[in-house]
Parts: C-alpha cells; structure tokens; sequence
C-alpha cells in the first residue's frame, strides 16, 4: 500500500503536540491574557459582522474562536483550525464547557491540507509565525475564501520592541552558548519570522491576496504574576525557553547565572498586580482576489 509522504511541517506539529504543548497548558493563563489584548485590538479595529463565517487560523486553545463565535452571533460560524491535535482536544472541551454551538474545531495543516469554507473572514492570532513555507499556507487560506473575503492576522513586530519576549533571549544568549539542535524537535520558524513588513507584504501578493495593510499595535503585557512565575516563564517559553531547552546540559549548568540577570532584568518591571512588559505586533489586513 502507498503511503503519504511526511508533512514538510512534521517535525513543528510533533513540537506542538508534545513538548510545547505542555509549557502551552503550564502558563496558559499567562499567555492567553497577554496575547489575547493583541487579538483584541485587532477584533476591535476589523470586527466580522453578524452572520459571518469565519475561519481562525492556527487556534491553540479556542479562546479567540470562542470570541469570534460570540461577535459574529447564531447565525454566524466560526471553524478554528490547528495542526497540533492536543491543542484541538482542548478547545473542543473548552468550548463544550463554555456553550458555543456555533464554534468548531478541526486538526488541519494549513499548509497542505483542504480548510473547508467557503469564509468570509480568516483570522489568526500569532498563528501565522511558525509555517515552514508561508506563501503556501497563506494560498490554501486564500483558497478557502469567498470572493472578496477579509483577511486579519496579528503577528508580532521586530523582537527589539518586545522587550517582554526580548529581554530574556538577550540573557540566554549571552551568558549559554548556542548548541546545534540535533534530534531535538522545534516549532520551526521563530515568533518574529513575521515581523518584516515589506517581506510579508510581498508573501501575501504572491499568495494571492491584495492590498496588504500593516497597523502597529504596542502594548504592555504581563509575563508573569510576580518575578518568580515571570522568570518562571521566560525559561520555559518563547525564544529564552527553547535556547535553554536545545542547550541540555550546558542550559542547566548556567541556569543560575540566567536565573540571577533575568530577576536584576525584570525587577524594574514588577507591579502590585504582575510583571508588565513592553510588546509590539502588527495587525495585518489582506483581501482575497
């Protein structure tokens, strides 16, 4: 019997379904609340309208699904779709929990695999960053659309106005040495691979869509309830987290002196209510063709 070949994107959805998606579970909150404000004020500026039907690209836990789901209303749809199965289990329970009968959820590959539609709007809430190939996954979704449907994605800018996700890669980097990552699985591309505004215009031309806009969004987010959940945090995830985790041994051996400049690091940033850092994404609109 044949078989299929390998997804290009294997070794990401298999990151996804393991080793990230448990740090994902252990800090949810954290990230949820800090990358939900980003996804808010891009619903805020391009709400979908009552009844539409709306693709969520890269969907993680379902929350922004499940917002969608209540802006565009009963009569409205919302198919969040995820290449990382664990991921989908727990939007499908959440939603269950949260009564959304007009939010559901689908294991898809956007690069590779059919999404369904046809939508009138695709979404995506820092789901964009980590494709291998994006022109190609940019083209099925584009593919997915009604004629004239609306494309919203937040993405985050130049890593150099995030300091919340910034900083800790500074110290990792400069105090552990790069290690190459031999059987180690990774989410592919970084967060930032995005950021390029000119780039990613032109990704999103040769996809097929037209009139790219790029609208800067800079927001103070929190990476942790006190200093010790920040730190805490950024040794687990992001940038900072898989620097250390690719470095095994060599990682925890200067773990405390990475530990010691991250608490001197976010000391500043320390309030009543968290640790609250800079960040800065894009929210990029598109038309499909």
């Amino acid at each position: 019997m044949d078989t299929l070949p390998p997804s290009a994107n294997q070794e990401a959805i298999e990151a996804w379904n393991t080793v990230l998606f448990d740090k994902f579970v252990r800090f949810r909150n954290t990230l949820t609340a800090g990358l939900a404000s980003h996804g808010n004020e891009a619903l805020a500026r391009h709400p979908p309208a009552t009844g539409a039907r709306v693709l969520d690209v890269g969907c993680g836990f379902g929350d922004t699904s499940v917002v969608i789901g209540k802006l565009v209303g009963p009569s409205g749809r919302v198919v969040g779709v995820d290449a990382a199965a664990n991921f989908i289990d727990c939007a499908r329970a959440d939603a269950a929990a949260m009564d959304a009968p007009n939010v559901s959820f689908e294991v898809r590959d956007v690069e590779e695999e059919p999404l369904g539609g046809p939508y009138d709007v695709a979404f995506a809430r820092f789901g964009t960053m980590f494709f291998s190939n994006p022109v190609a996954a940019l083209r099925n979704v584009r593919r997915s659309m009604a004629p004239g449907g609306r494309l919203c994605i937040v993405v985050w800018r130049k890593r150099e106005d995030s300091p919340a996700l910034y900083r800790a890669q500074q110290i990792v980097e400069a105090l552990v040495p790069k290690v190459e990552k031999g059987d180690a699985v990774t989410c592919g591309p970084g967060p930032f691979s995005m950021s390029g505004a000119d780039m990613v215009s032109d990704q999103l031309l040769a996809a097929g869509w037209t009139h790219p806009c790029f609208e800067r969004n800079q927001l103070l987010i929190s990476i942790g309830s006190d200093i010790e959940d920040a730190i805490n945090f950024a040794l687990a995830l992001g940038p900072a987290g898989e620097h250390l985790r690719l470095a095994g041994e060599l990682g925890e051996a200067k773990k405390p002196e990475v530990i010691a400049a991250m608490r001197a690091a976010f000391a500043p940033f320390v309030k009543s209510d968290g640790v609250w850092m800079q960040s800065s994404s894009w929210t990029i609109t598109a038309t499909a063709s």
